[in-house]
C-alpha cells in the first residue's frame, strides 16, 4: 500500500490585482498565477506563513 502525504490545496479565488507587491510574489512562489489555480503544497511552517500573508485571497482545504 502507497502512503499518501498529508498536503494542503490552496486555490487562488481572488486576483491578486491591486494587491502588495510582497503578497504577489507569495501567491506566485506558492504556483498561484490565476484565479483558479490550485495547488498541494507541504503542511509546514513556511508554508502556513505564506498562507497567512494571503490569507484574503485564497482558499484553503486539509489534506488527509
Amino acid at each position: 500500500a502507497t502512503k499518501k502525504t498529508a498536503g494542503l490545496t490552496v486555490k487562488l479565488v481572488k486576483s491578486t490585482i491591486g494587491s502588495k507587491k510582497d503578497q504577489i510574489a507569495t501567491a506566485n512562489a506558492l504556483g498561484l498565477f490565476k484565479v483558479g489555480d490550485t495547488r498541494v503544497q507541504p503542511d509546514n511552517a513556511a508554508t502556513r506563513g505564506k498562507l497567512a500573508k494571503i490569507s484574503h485571497l485564497v482558499e484553503v482545504k486539509e489534506g488527509k
